[in-house]
C-alpha cells in the first residue's frame, strides 16, 4: 500500500524540472551569488509585451477587396429594370426619345454604374464605424494595396447621391427616366477582409521583438542578501525560462520522475517506520493503515488540481481537516505526524514556495493543540478561530521578513484562508462518515452510546435494575479515575454503562438484582460459577448482535480479566477437600486488560461490588478495602499487559478511596481473595 501511494502521488508531479529558486519583485536573494551558467536573453515582460502588442493592433490598418460580383449584378438588375420601365412607358409621348435612343440611355446607366464600382463603394464593417474620417484602411485591388484614409472613399448613401446629382448634367433629353431605375441602395462592392486582416495582424506580432537585452555566461546576475529589483526580477525570470527550456524534453522526464519518486519514498518510509514502532495499531491493521495513507492520497491530488487551475490558490486546501480528524480517532502525536508527511508532500506538488510549508505546520500544530471537539460546537468554532489567526500571523510576519514593511500584493490571501478554515468545517461531517467506512469509534457515536433510552440500556434497566446502578457507580468512579491520568473518560464512562449487559440472560443469580431467597443455594458450585462466568460471553454476544463498536466488547472481555469466581471455587475447596479442583472452570475466560481505560474499568467494577460487603464501613475500611483488592490483581498478574504505570495507579487509588466512602449498599460479605 505504502508503495502504490508513493507511485501515485510520483505521477502527479510536474513533467519539467523545477527550478531550484524562489524570488519575488521586491524580496531578498536568500542564495549564494548567482552567475549565469550560459548566455540568455533579457525577455520582456508580459505587461510590456502586451502593451506592444496593443499599440500595434490599434495602428494596424484593416484590409478591404473589391468584390467584382457585386458590379455585375446592379448592371443586370439595372437592365432588367430599365427594359420593364420602357415596356410601361411604351407610347408616352413624354419618354418618346428614350424609345428612339434606347441605347444611348442605356449606355449611360451603365457607364454611370461602371465609374461608380470602379472607383469602389466602401462597406464598413461594424468594428470600424467608430473611427473617424481619418482612419487608415488597406484597399487590395489585384495584387497592388493602397493605404486610404475613411474620408477619401465613397459609401453607399454617397454614391446614391452623386447618381441623383449628376443626372441632370447627363445631356440626356429625359434623363429623369434613369432616376427610378438606378439602384435605390446601392449595393457597397468594397468589402472587408477578415482573413487579410488576420493574416497581416499574425505576421506584425510574430515580428515583435520579445526580449531587451542579452546576459552573457559568467555575468553576476545577482548577490547574496541583495534586493531583487523590478529589473532583476526580469532577468531571473529570463533565467528561469531559459534554464527550463535547456532542461526540457522527454529524456528528462524519467530522471525528474526518479527524483520526485526517490523523495517521495524516502518520506512515506519514514512515516511508514514510524508507524511500525510507534503506532502498530495502525499499521499492523489493514483498515487503519489505509485511513491514515488516504489522506497523503487525497491531498496530493487535491494540490495537483488546484495548481492545474489557474483561478484558484493552494491556500483553499483545508489541510487541518487531516490533524483535527486523525486526532479524534487517534492520538495527538499520530495526527501533528501525519500532518506534516501530508504538508512536506503537498509543498513539492505546490508552487507557492516554502512559505506555504511553514504557514500549513503552524496551522497543523494549532490545529491539535486547540484540540476541537466534535461533541462541542463553540469549541470547534473557537478552534477554527484560532486556525485563522495563526494563518494571519504567519502571513504578516512573512511579509515583514520579506519586505520590512506591512505590504503585499497578493491581498486575496485572506480571501483564500478564509475559504480554507470554512472548508475545514466539513471535518464535523466527516467524523461519523470515516467512523463507518473503517469501523472507528468518535466521541460522538459514544455520546450517542451513553443515551440511557438505547435499546440495550433499556433494556437492562427492565430486566436487571440492580446491575444498572452498578454500573451506573462503576461510571462514576471509572469516569472520575480516568480524567485524573488523562485517560478517555467518555470511552470508559461509556463501557462502563455496557460491561455487565450479560447479566441480563440471567438476572436474578446476580447480588445486585436479587430481592427474596438466593437462587445459587440450590445449585452446584460449577454450576453457579459457569452462570457468573458466562455473563462475560452473553454480554459479548449481545454487544454484537446490537453492533455495539468493537472497542466497547473488549471493556466486555477484560473487566474481569482471568480472576477466579473466588466466592464459589473457596466453597467448592470447602466442599469438596478430597476431590481435585477443575479450577479453570472457576475462571474467567480473559483476556486481561491492556489499556489504562480496560484497566481503571476493571477496578472500579471490583472496588464497587466488593465494598457492598462492608456492613457499615469507616473510611479506613474502605482504604484498606481499596489496598487489598488493587494488591490482589497485581498479584494475581492481572495488570501485567496494562499500559498503566505504578503512578497513575495511585492517582486512582485516591480517587476511587474518596468516592467510594459515599457507596453504602451491602453485599454478601466475599472471602479473603487468596489463591493456591
Amino acid at each position: 500500500m505504502v508503495l502504490v501511494t508513493v507511485v501515485f502521488i510520483s505521477l502527479l508531479f510536474p513533467e519539467q524540472v523545477r527550478f531550484r529558486y524562489q524570488y519575488k519583485v521586491d524580496g531578498m536573494w536568500p542564495y549564494e551569488d548567482l552567475y549565469a551558467p550560459f548566455d540568455f536573453a533579457i525577455k520582456k515582460s508580459e505587461a510590456e509585451i502586451q502593451e506592444e502588442e496593443a499599440s500595434l493592433l490599434s495602428d494596424l490598418a484593416p484590409f478591404y477587396t473589391f468584390d467584382s460580383q457585386v458590379a455585375r449584378r446592379q448592371k443586370m438588375a439595372f437592365e432588367k429594370a430599365f427594359q420593364d420601365q420602357l415596356q410601361l412607358a411604351s407610347g408616352n409621348d413624354q419618354f418618346k426619345d428614350v424609345e428612339r435612343n434606347t441605347e444611348k440611355y442605356l449606355k449611360y446607366g451603365r457607364s454611370m454604374l461602371d465609374r461608380l464600382f470602379e472607383r469602389g463603394i466602401l462597406g464598413l464593417d461594424e468594428s470600424h464605424k467608430e473611427k473617424g474620417p481619418d482612419f487608415v484602411i488597406n484597399v487590395v485591388r489585384g495584387n497592388t494595396v493602397q493605404r486610404k484614409t475613411l474620408q477619401s472613399l465613397m459609401g453607399a448613401e454617397e454614391a446614391r447621391e452623386l447618381i441623383t446629382d449628376s443626372l441632370p448634367y447627363s445631356k440626356l433629353y429625359v434623363a429623369e427616366f434613369l432616376l427610378p431605375i438606378l439602384p435605390e441602395s446601392v449595393e457597397p462592392n468594397l468589402l472587408f477582409s477578415d482573413s487579410l486582416t488576420n493574416l497581416y495582424r499574425v505576421e506584425q506580432l510574430q515580428g515583435l521583438v520579445t526580449s531587451k537585452g542579452m546576459i552573457n555566461e559568467g555575468d553576476l546576475i545577482i548577490s547574496r542578501g541583495s534586493r531583487i529589483t523590478p529589473d532583476v526580477y526580469e532577468v531571473l525570470r529570463s533565467y528561469e525560462e531559459a534554464y527550463l527550456e535547456r532542461t526540457g524534453g522527454r529524456g528528462v522526464y524519467w530522471q525528474v520522475f526518479f527524483g520526485f519518486f526517490l523523495l517521495t519514498g524516502l518520506i512515506l518510509g519514514v512515516f511508514a517506520v514510524y508507524l511500525q514502532y510507534y503506532a502498530p495499531e495502525v499499521f499492523n491493521r489493514f483498515k487503519p493503515l489505509v485511513f491514515v495513507l488516504m489522506w497523503l492520497v487525497v491531498y496530493s491530488y487535491l494540490v495537483f488540481a488546484v495548481e492545474s487551475t489557474e483561478s484558484l490558490s493552494s491556500y483553499i486546501i483545508p489541510f487541518c481537516i487531516v490533524p483535527i480528524v486523525v486526532k479524534i480517532f487517534y492520538s495527538d502525536r499520530l495526527a501533528f505526524f501525519t500532518h506534516i508527511v501530508v504538508i512536506l508532500v503537498a509543498s513539492f506538488l505546490s508552487s507557492l514556495g516554502y512559505e506555504f510549508t511553514v504557514v500549513q505546520i503552524l496551522a497543523g500544530i494549532v490545529a491539535v493543540m486547540s484540540n476541537p471537539d466534535a461533541r462541542d460546537w463553540s469549541k470547534f468554532f473557537r478552534s477554527m478561530l484560532y486556525i485563522f489567526l495563526t494563518y494571519s500571523l504567519a502571513y504578516v510576519g512573512l511579509v515583514f521578513m520579506q519586505e520590512g514593511q506591512l505590504e503585499w500584493d497578493d491581498s486575496s490571501y485572506f480571501i483564500w484562508i478564509f475559504l480554507n478554515v470554512f472548508l475545514t468545517l466539513l471535518a464535523f461531517p466527516l467524523v461519523p462518515l470515516l467512523e463507518r467506512l473503517f469501523g472507528f469509534t468518535s466521541s460522538i457515536s459514544l455520546v450517542e452510546l451513553s443515551d440511557m433510552n438505547r435499546p440495550l440500556l433499556r433494556d437492562l434497566a427492565l430486566k436487571a435494575p440492580g446491575t444498572l446502578q452498578h454500573s451506573l457507580q462503576v461510571a462514576n468512579l471509572s469516569e472520575a479515575a480516568a480524567r485524573l491520568i488523562d485517560a478517555d473518560a467518555l470511552l470508559v464512562r461509556v463501557a462502563a454503562l455496557y460491561h455487565d449487559i450479560g447479566k441480563m440472560n440471567n438476572p436474578e443469580y446476580f447480588i445486585e438484582n436479587q430481592s427474596g431467597e438466593n437462587p445459587h443455594n440450590k445449585l452446584e458450585e460449577l454450576e453457579s460459577a459457569r452462570i457468573i462466568i458466562d455473563h462475560v460471553i452473553d454480554g459479548e454476544a449481545l454487544a454484537k448482535k446490537h453492533r455495539l463498536p468493537k472497542i466497547l466488547i473488549d471493556f466486555i472481555r477484560t473487566h474481569h480479566g482471568t480472576t477466579r469466581t473466588e466466592y464459589f471455587y473457596r466453597t467448592y475447596i470447602q466442599k469438596h477437600p478430597d476431590k481435585e479442583s477443575d479450577e479453570p472452570k472457576f475462571r474467567y475466560p480473559g483476556p486481561k486488560p491492556k489499556t489504562k481505560e480496560e484497566t481503571i474499568l476493571m477496578l472500579a467494577d471490583s472496588l464497587e461490588a466488593s465494598s457492598k460487603s462492608l456492613r457499615s464501613p469507616t473510611g479506613q475500611d474502605i482504604d484498606e478495602l481499596v489496598e487489598k483488592i488493587i494488591a490482589g490483581k497485581i498479584t494475581r498478574g492481572q495488570l501485567h499487559e496494562s499500559e498503566m504505570t505504578f503512578e497513575e495507579l495511585e492517582i486512582s487509588k485516591t480517587v476511587f478511596k474518596k468516592l467510594l466512602r459515599s457507596i453504602n449498599h451491602v453485599r454478601v460479605e466475599y472471602p479473603d481473595e487468596k489463591e493456591g
